[in-house]
């Protein structure tokens, strides 16, 4: 919610501004909030909205990769941390550079929990109401960026913009802390993170060299009955480290090809681009597309209100519609391309009427149905891969959405506007690519899906190479891989 409200914050008119203008006679007004203050372009005010795609971009796949080797709400804790800091340099921010950078470590917070939280929450949820809860977390989408526009345009206008991003890290603060002082929780498909406490001798050389400062050791160490100099511990952990590196791209290049080669996948994600496509523009443009085509005094109220409550209703609707059905895969596909295509003909609908009543209720109708659409997208994201890909899934899945959606969207809508001038055709034929959306998902009803949530022969993921060898003996019998691994055993989802 608070990493939404500050994409809504830094878009509203008390913390965004205005630039400065003069007229014909050369009477100048003043700017004001963040366009105002660095005396911004149009261009460069732009690229604040989009610039958390870098860092959100950057660090997404990272994130998911550590997940097989760090727990997963130290991550969390490490993002959020990022995010605190960030908004608070945005805060502080004395020049257009300072705040741009700072806006890109931004979406640092956001790619720690996107691909890490869900999972979380579809391993935890009653298996009845799992797609009930991911609605629940996912209708903190609309409704923190439509509490971002009413939080930025109060405390810009009777504080200062910046204090609106002071107020965003002081509300983080507590969360990031959270996320390093809970107890250890881990998710399915990944061996325990804390299996270094129980590692055998053999193992011990490895785990040293990971954490130890071997620099500063002096002497032998013993492991084993044998003494292992600190000069010989330096190269050990050198050679780990470069070959642990290499082993994490190369795992990154063989999951991605997995997810690339699985048609569920691809297809979901195809039509989550393009409906975030339409949503996007809708959420920059629509309030004045609302103003220009209805003339709406209070154009910003008006859509506002009806994201907040379409978007709380609708979105935990879907997932309860989903858990009611019995959540599948193509039942979730089957509530997405009806739901998005009933939607696209109720929106397109409200924009072909003049009158401003009836608009107003056709629309608010087809941001229900659309909104119903977050939950069961996001369960096909989930269960359509084994869950050792499920971060890495949904890290893709967001990744992609931005950069192919909601990002070109609203300067694509402005250059079509400025050529034809006329925001109703313009609003229409955004509109239409929600049918778009509604065919790709239509297509995944009839593709052959398999719930891999329920993958047995999953194999473990090791965060450190040595597990999976033979062990030594200690006296009190040998131990195989085979009873290393059934000390990992994984429950069904």
């Amino acid at each position: 919610m608070i990493n939404y409200l500050d994409r809504g914050t830094i878009a509203s008119n008390g913390v965004n501004g205005k630039k400065r203008t003069c007229d014909d006679k050369g009477i100048c007004k003043s700017g004001s909030g963040i366009q105002g203050d660095f005396d911004l372009t149009n261009f460069q005010d732009g690229l604040l909205s989009s610039a958390f795609m870098v860092g959100l971009l950057v660090s997404s796949p990272v994130f998911a990769s550590l997940a097989k080797s760090h727990n997963p709400f130290r991550l969390i804790g490490v993002g959020l941390s990022v995010f605190t800091l960030a908004t608070a340099g945005c805060g502080a921010a004395p020049s257009f550079w300072f705040i741009a950078i700072c806006r890109m470590l931004v979406g640092v917070g956001e790619a720690s929990f996107i691909s890490l939280a869900a999972p979380f929450i579809d391993d935890n949820a009653p298996i009845s109401q799992k797609t009930a809860w991911l609605a629940v977390f996912y209708m903190c989408i609309p409704t923190g960026i439509a509490f971002g526009y009413v939080y930025g345009g109060l405390v810009g206008e009777h504080l200062n913009w910046r204090y609106a991003f002071w107020g965003e890290a002081l509300l983080m603060f507590p969360f990031a802390v959270f996320g390093f002082v809970v107890k250890p929780l881990q998710l399915k498909g990944f061996s325990s993170v804390e299996s270094k406490k129980a590692l055998t001798p053999l193992e011990t050389v490895s785990a040293v060299t990971d954490d130890l400062d071997a620099s500063k050791v002096k002497g032998p160490i013993l492991v084993g009955g044998d003494g292992i100099s600190a000069d010989e511990l330096n190269k050990t952990s050198k050679s780990l480290g470069i070959h642990n590196i290499l082993n994490r791209l190369s795992q990154f290049g063989k999951d991605m090809k997995v997810l690339l080669v699985d048609k569920v996948y691809v297809v979901n994600v195809l039509g989550y681009v393009a409906y975030t496509f339409v949503l996007g523009a809708y959420g920059y443009w629509g309030p004045k597309a609302g103003y220009n085509i209805y003339h709406m005094k209070s154009a910003d109220i008006l859509f506002g209100g009806i994201t907040v409550v379409c978007g709380i209703f609708g979105t935990i609707a879907g997932g309860f519609i989903l858990d009611h059905m019995s959540a599948t895969i193509n039942h979730a596909f089957i509530l997405l391309s009806g739901a998005t295509f009933l939607g696209a003909i109720s929106c397109f609908s409200a924009f072909c009427l003049k009158n401003l009543y009836g608009f107003l209720v056709l629309f608010a109708v087809g941001e229900l149905l659309l909104f119903a659409a977050q939950a069961p997208v996001n369960f096909v994201c989930l269960h359509c891969v084994k869950p050792s890909l499920r971060p890495l899934a949904m890290a893709m899945s967001t990744v992609s959405i931005h950069i192919f959606g909601d990002v070109p969207s609203s300067p694509l809508f402005g250059v079509v506007q400025d050529h034809i001038n006329n925001w109703r055709t313009s609003t229409l034929m955004l509109t239409s690519i929600f049918v778009l959306a509604a065919g790709f998902w239509f297509i995944g009803i009839f593709l052959p899906s398999v719930d891999k949530c329920t993958d047995e022969n999953e194999t473990q993921v090791s965060p450190n190479p040595m597990v999976d060898m033979k062990t030594l003996p200690d006296g009190n019998g040998d131990k195989g891989p085979a009873e290393v691994q059934d000390s990992n055993f994984r429950p069904p989802c």
